[in-house]
Order: structure tokens, then sequence, then C-alpha cells
């Protein structure tokens, strides 16, 4: 089935370059297009076919996946797509967007004959360079099969969550889980910036809880990355804020007060303002100082 699915990846940041790479070396047929071409010309090294625009990029598609910044860039995409999509192309949209977006996301599908896949990725950087991403998908049952060789090679699991696209069971599941990587980050971010300032060797701290139940991998590596300066970005600060705000405003639309998720979103609105925008958001720490 490999051999006659060709896939168009719209996005090549971080996640969307990885994905495509891993694409090429399951054997599928991928074309990328990013709206900044400089940024997605190495992939021709693997093997990739780089387009000059949405609509190259797609032309004869089976597949399409964007991986772009947010519902609005993601919309904007397909609509410059849109001259190159044939009837019935699978869309697998895997963007980080919000509740509503997803719906408007779908009318667009539905507009332009296209079956869409809700299916944001769990995971960031090097779970995405690795094929580990954790894809967290809803759309039709009929659907499954088809997507299967393409999430397959981005991902070591699917996680099927709803039939409906529309109603965007997978991002709703993303958001969740969002919620509680922004928190455990903004969490270490404020232990690490309390020990600085109290003059407490952190390793003393990372010593107390030391096979506790508090004792997280994820606490250990983002303290490291601010310890050792190598805040490269597996996720950015200002994508990091972007999410943080969806999730506040996904709450406020259902009745829910986030607090701490609000709270993380203005620690790394700062940290932006500081300079660490592009920088990992494990740099939110700097936003503890002025």
């Amino acid at each position: 089935m490999a051999d006659n699915i060709s896939v168009s990846v719209l996005g090549t940041g971080i996640m969307g370059a990885a994905m495509a790479r891993n694409l090429a070396r399951a054997g599928l047929d991928v074309r990328v297009w990013n709206r900044t071409k400089s940024k997605a010309e190495p992939l021709a090294a693997d093997g990739i076919t780089v387009a000059d625009s949405p609509a190259e990029a797609v032309a004869g598609a089976s597949v399409v996946l964007t991986m772009v910044y947010d519902g609005s860039a993601a919309l904007d995409a397909m609509r410059q797509a849109a001259p190159g999509l044939g009837a019935g192309t699978v869309w697998v949209q895997s963007t980080t967007v919000g509740v509503d977006a997803v719906a408007e996301l779908a009318a667009f599908a539905d507009q332009q004959g296209l079956r869409m896949v809700d299916a944001p990725v769990l995971g960031t950087k090097q779970p995405a360079e690795n094929g580990q991403l954790i894809i967290l998908a809803a759309g039709p049952v009929e659907l499954r099969d088809a997507v299967a060789p393409v999430l397959d090679a981005v991902g070591r699991r699917t996680l099927w969550v709803g039939d409906d696209a529309a109603a965007g069971a997978g991002t709703r599941l993303k958001l969740v889980a969002n919620s509680w990587v922004l928190a455990a980050n903004s969490g270490t971010a404020e232990a690490l910036a309390l020990a600085n300032g109290l003059g407490v060797d952190f390793q003393h701290f990372l010593d107390v809880i030391e096979g506790g139940a508090l004792d997280l991998p994820y606490l250990r590596t983002k303290a490291a990355a601010v310890l050792s300066g190598n805040l490269e970005a597996s996720f950015a600060v200002t994508t990091a804020e972007k999410d943080a705000r969806l999730i506040v405003e996904a709450g406020e639309r259902a009745g829910v007060r986030l607090d701490v998720a609000a709270a993380g979103a203005e620690r790394l609105r700062r940290a932006a303002a500081l300079g660490h925008g592009d920088e990992d958001m494990a740099a939110s720490y700097f936003a503890s100082f002025s």
C-alpha cells in the first residue's frame, strides 16, 4: 500500500521536517511546502520534492498532512493548496489548533470534498525525528486503514478517540495533554528560579525527590537544559505560549477556569519579550527575573 501513497506535507518546521523524512524513509512518495522555502530545501537530500507552492505540493497527492503554526496558518495553506486538491483527498490535520478552529477546518474540508482526520501529535523534536510520536486521531472508521501507512511512519502509536473529525476529539485530548506538559514546564522553571534566588543548590532538590513519585524525567531534562545553557528548541517558547492560550480559551468556553495555564502563558510571553522566543520553552525560567 505504501508504494501507492503520495503524501504532501505542508509545513516543515521542527516537527514537519522530521515527519517528512520519516515518511520518505518508509518508502512513500513525499512532497513538501514551507512558507519560507529555504527551510524546506534541505529535505531534497532525503529524496523529498520541495514545491514552490501549496497547490504544487498537493497536486496528485493521496494524503495531505498539515503541520504549521496554528489554525489560521493551516486554513491559509489549504486555501492556497485548493487548486491542486483532488476530490476525496485525505487531509491529516496535525497542527495544534483550538477547538473552534477544528470546526472551521472541517467545514473547509467539506466544501472541497476532502476527507479529514483530526490528528494532532504528542511529542517534540526528538520523538518526531525518531518516528516515536503519539498520534491522537479522530476521523471516519473507513479511513483508518488508508492512513495507517502515513501515521505508522511518523508515530509509534495511534490512539483513535473519535470518528468525526469536525468534533475535534483528537484536538481536545491534545489540549488536555499539553496543559499537563506546560504545567510541568512552568513548575520546573519556577523551582529552579527559586533555588537560584535563595542560594539553594538545585542538585540538592533533585536529591530530595530522587526515586519518589515527584521525580520526573521531564523535570530533570528541562532543568538540565537551563543549567547547561543548551536551549535549542524542541518546543519553542512562542509556540508553547500559543498552545497555552488555546488551552485557556478552550477552558473558558467550557466554563472551566485554568489559573495555572493562564499564568504559564504569561510567563512564556515575558520570556519571549526578553528575547527567548525561539528557544526551548524551558527558557520560561528567565521570566522569573527582571
